[in-house]
């Protein structure tokens, strides 16, 4: 029986197990499932009005949380750091809900754009899985994740931008996020892996200062 692939790391040889391929899987559903909440609410809010959109918030904020439990980051602290912009995200979503109603929350904060201030740690940690994706893969519709969401909240916070170009610049960062996702699944697991033997290192050297 054919052993797990081995690789060459920096720091010495290391392993795909399938556990890490189970991992990899989890985490690129779970972005792809985030990616159509996402385009499916925008969709909804475009033809239908803001009316009865937070079931699509519940995807969007499960599968981008489940993602970030999954995601490979070599510095742990970055990774932290999403984790907490994801939860502080989340919970300016129940406050926003417990203010206006779950009903009106998309009206609520299209009228009110100091909401934004509330919510925006969400997409700022999805806004950081772009640049994640930008930095490793050199992906064209990371960076344009990376770089649309914030240009599209500050714009409406702001009021610098009309809405119809805050609407547009989400639209085009939601169909690239599902264009990333899609790109993944053909890649090898490894890639998303990342260099074991950093990890690691790392581990080794946070144990260390610990000690």
């Amino acid at each position: 029986m054919q052993g797990d692939p081995v690789h060459q790391g920096v720091y010495g040889p290391f392993t795909i197990t399938a556990s890490d391929r189970r991992e990899v899987l989890g985490y690129r559903l779970s972005l792809l499932v985030a990616a159509l909440a996402q385009l499916a609410l925008l969709a909804q809010w475009h033809w239908l009005g803001t009316e009865r959109l937070w079931p699509w918030l519940l995807p969007l904020a499960g599968g981008l949380g489940l993602a970030l439990r999954w995601i490979h980051i070599y510095l742990r602290p970055l990774h932290r750091a999403l984790q907490a912009f994801w939860l502080l995200g989340c919970t300016g979503l129940v406050a926003l809900a417990l203010q206006a109603g779950p009903g009106a929350m998309a009206a609520t904060l299209e009228a009110d754009g100091r909401w934004v201030w509330a919510i925006g740690p969400l997409f700022a940690a999805l806004a950081g899985i772009g640049f994640k994706e930008f930095f490793c893969f050199q992906r064209p519709e990371a960076i344009g994740v990376t770089l649309l969401l914030p240009a599209a909240l500050l714009g409406h916070l702001s009021g610098l931008l009309a809405p119809e170009l805050v609407g547009r610049l989400f639209a085009l960062e939601a169909g690239l996020l599902v264009l990333l996702c899609l790109r993944k699944f053909p890649m090898p697991a490894a890639a998303d892996v990342g260099d074991k033997s950093v990890f690691a290192y790392l581990e080794t050297q946070r144990q260390s200062a610990a000690a």
